[in-house]
């Protein structure tokens, strides 16, 4: 069967007067078909008749990971919560993908004193759960590392993030998400910060981390230096000086703290601008130098709040923007009264987040 080159897309007639365009981006491939935009589920995951028709059932169902997934998704499950205890993403996946029991940050609000607190920088990558034999995302979903990226891993979980380097999420998150398990990988590193299965303080975890690392020397596998932090002014020298180089901001630890699943006010974050992640609903035209592509993205909060994102997209996002539904990170000043993010700037797509309704429908801003 033919394929699809890296970066090219080819057109298929459908039912109707026009042919559904589809796409190879970085791996991810895609088709502009109903069937294959409804689907509730990582896009990386989707699949269709009509690339099934281009590619072949084998190479469709090499590539995620499964039978036909063409068939029009069952609409999400709604206020559905696991069993306590359970980590099971409902409505993420269609195979209910189980997402890693990892400890996620609580944000810095200046009510905590964080002298004596373990201070590292926050990375601006991937977030990667490595399970003793794979790599899993925040939601469960794996990232296809070559065997010569894992080789040396042990076989016991690590908590830690696919980093390419300050100001190089966009282009970290096209090769984690890859399914060919390219030498792009060579362009990653797993930048490790906790052992979530050793029983012990988080000072012990990570002198485990450290000594791991530097014994064992794994050719793609780094350990995230920490260091004490000594008030109030140290943490804001620190935070300037970080995002001065281009980084994303600050994670503290409270000293002695154990591993847990969950947000935890154990690891919280400092930064100077707040983020979230909103859920793609529309493209704006552009005008003046941006006329015949993207203007802004259109896109809407999980309470139903919808704005515009018009600055921070390059112009080959421009070009080929993400696609309606499709979940973006964004950041922003502060909220307005009304609750819209003032001066929201594009960061990039969020592989790692769950497809969301909005719990109500708000007049857009």
């Amino acid at each position: 069967m033919a394929d699809i080159a890296d970066g090219a897309q080819v057109e298929v007639q459908g039912s109707g007067s026009k042919p559904y365009i589809l796409k190879n981006t970085g791996g991810v491939y895609s088709c502009s078909c109903p069937a294959w935009r409804n689907q509730s589920i990582a896009i990386e995951r989707r699949t269709c008749k009509h690339l099934r028709k281009v590619r072949g059932d084998a190479a469709e169902d090499a590539r995620v990971g499964g039978s036909d997934a063409s068939a029009p998704a069952k609409p999400a499950a709604r206020n559905v919560r696991p069993k306590a205890g359970a980590n099971t993403i409902v409505g993420a996946e269609s195979d209910a993908a189980t997402a890693p029991p990892l400890l996620l940050a609580h944000s810095w609000e200046n009510d905590v004193d964080l002298t004596g607190w373990w201070m590292s920088e926050k990375l601006d990558g991937v977030r990667a759960y490595w399970d003793g034999k794979q790599f899993f995302s925040r939601q469960g979903n794996p990232f296809f590392a070559p065997d010569w990226f894992t080789a040396k891993l042990p076989d016991h979980p690590l908590d830690g993030e696919l980093f390419g380097g300050r100001k190089k999420f966009q282009r970290t998150v096209s090769i984690v998400r890859r399914q060919d398990r390219s030498d792009d990988w060579k362009e990653v590193a797993f930048v490790i910060f906790d052992a979530p299965k050793l029983d012990a303080p988080f000072e012990e975890r990570l002198a485990h981390c450290q000594r791991y690392v530097e014994d064992v020397a794994p050719p793609y596998a780094e350990w995230l230096e920490h260091q004490p932090c000594k008030g109030v002014t140290h943490l804001r020298e620190e935070l300037a000086r970080v995002e001065g180089l281009g980084g994303e901001g600050l994670m503290l630890r409270k000293p002695g703290s154990r591993y847990e699943s969950g947000r935890s006010h154990t690891l919280l974050k400092v930064k100077s601008f707040k983020d979230d992640e909103a859920r793609v609903v529309g493209h704006a035209a552009g005008a003046g130098r941006h006329k015949g592509r993207l203007g802004a993205l259109e896109v809407e909060l999980r309470d139903g709040t919808r704005f515009s994102v018009g600055t921070g997209l390059s112009d080959q996002e421009r070009e080929n923007p993400p696609a309606v539904g499709t979940i973006i990170t964004f950041r922003y000043q502060e909220l307005s009264n009304d609750g819209v993010p003032r001066f929201p700037s594009y960061v990039g797509v969020r592989i790692d987040a769950a497809p969301f309704e909005p719990t109500t429908r708000r007049k857009r801003a």
